[in-house]
């Protein structure tokens, strides 16, 4: 109840009446990383793991991915969520 919510780049901000809070944004550091220690190219990735060409593009952007697609990538790389991504404070809420 008079709650909104808006996208805003990757993150995403939630207004409660007078409360603002700001989710962190999502970072794929650490999965470029992995590949780039398994000597594996994105697209051998997107390939192996099954999915789309536009998730890999959503991932490469740092932007948000189904559960499914994180899950088959973690699957390809027997690895866990956090060996592939982490959260990361919004540079622009910081004061």
């Amino acid at each position: 109840v008079g709650s909104e919510m808006c996208i805003r780049d990757r993150n995403c901000m939630v207004t409660l009446g007078t409360q603002r809070r700001t989710a962190m944004g999502m970072s794929y550091n650490k999965l470029w990383k992995l590949l780039i220690d398994k000597k594996m190219k994105k697209s051998d990735l997107r390939k192996r793991a099954g999915i789309s060409s536009s998730s890999l593009a959503k991932l490469t952007k740092d932007e948000n991915v189904t559960t499914e697609v994180l899950g088959k990538i973690c699957q390809e790389l027997q690895c866990d969520i956090a060996d592939i991504m982490e959260f990361v404070p919004d540079p622009e809420e910081q004061e």
